[in-house]
């Protein structure tokens, strides 16, 4: 690994490090408030926001920055840092162990790097993926520092499938797996790329959810499978506030045909 790319991932395990230590203390203590949207948001997801945002400006001058809690049009700049300061703000509020910090790294508009740390299990996950960039990069996923990939098994009533709230209609007459809700849409995604589970749909994620997932699943060699718009590469100028991109994630391609069906009722 390069200069370059070992500067990127030590940065993002420093400034996620030192925001997860702050947020872990105020993990089940802080009161929310519910944006326009009807996500929730408290002073601990602002804060974490600033703190990723000062650590990028004074570390990458003339990067671009898309966050949930700020700047929400995408710049005209050829690498941008896409961040959700905190991914499961209700689970954060309400005591639940699974939040996370998610950074990814875009370089004309597609991501390049992913970096998602979820302190309350000491979980860092971080990936490369080159695509059609042309960039040289280091390759694979990982969690801790250790590969990970994607499940190679068949379906069966013993393995789990991750559903967000508002993809529920899923839940038929011999769907195929366990169902499990998790309540984060970058962590639903992850337990993929582990192999915990064979797959996962978020109905409604935004850019900043997805970012940083999205390369560690490809990496991982499961398959992202958009069920609209594809989300990258991002539009300089678009303001993408709300906007979602609907994604299935399979552990591999070869399970299409088995779910798709049950994705008839979903409403998107």
């Amino acid at each position: 690994m390069n200069d370059f790319w070992t500067a990127i991932l030590d940065f993002a395990e420093t400034t996620t490090t030192r925001v997860g230590k702050q947020l872990m203390q105020d993990f089940g203590k802080v009161q929310a408030s519910q944006k326009a949207d009807g996500s929730l948001v408290t002073q601990a997801d602002k804060w974490a926001d600033q703190e990723i945002c000062d650590a990028i400006a004074s570390h990458f001058s003339g990067y671009g920055i898309l966050s949930e809690e700020s700047d929400k049009v995408f710049p005209d700049t050829e690498w941008c840092w896409v961040i959700d300061p905190l991914d499961g703000t209700t689970n954060f509020t309400r005591g639940l162990p699974i939040w996370s910090i998610s950074m990814g790294l875009l370089y004309r508009g597609t991501p390049i790097f992913g970096y998602v740390y979820v302190p309350p299990l000491g979980q860092a996950f971080h990936g490369f993926w080159a695509g059609s960039s042309g960039l040289v990069t280091p390759s694979g996923a990982f969690l801790n520092h250790h590969p990970i990939h994607s499940s190679s098994d068949d379906a069966t009533k013993n393995h789990f499938f991750n559903l967000c709230s508002r993809s529920t209609s899923v839940i038929q007459r011999d769907f195929p797996c366990k169902i499990r809700m998790l309540g984060v849409a970058s962590y639903n995604f992850l337990t993929v790329a582990t192999g915990a589970a064979l797959g996962g749909i978020e109905a409604t994620p935004k850019v900043w959810d997805i970012a940083g997932a999205w390369v560690i699943v490809q990496a991982a060699g499961a398959s992202w499978v958009p069920l609209q718009d594809e989300p990258f590469p991002l539009s300089s100028g678009q303001d993408y506030s709300d906007r979602s991109f609907p994604t299935l994630v399979l552990s591999r391609r070869e399970l299409v045909p088995l779910f798709t069906p049950f994705l008839e009722k979903l409403k998107l």
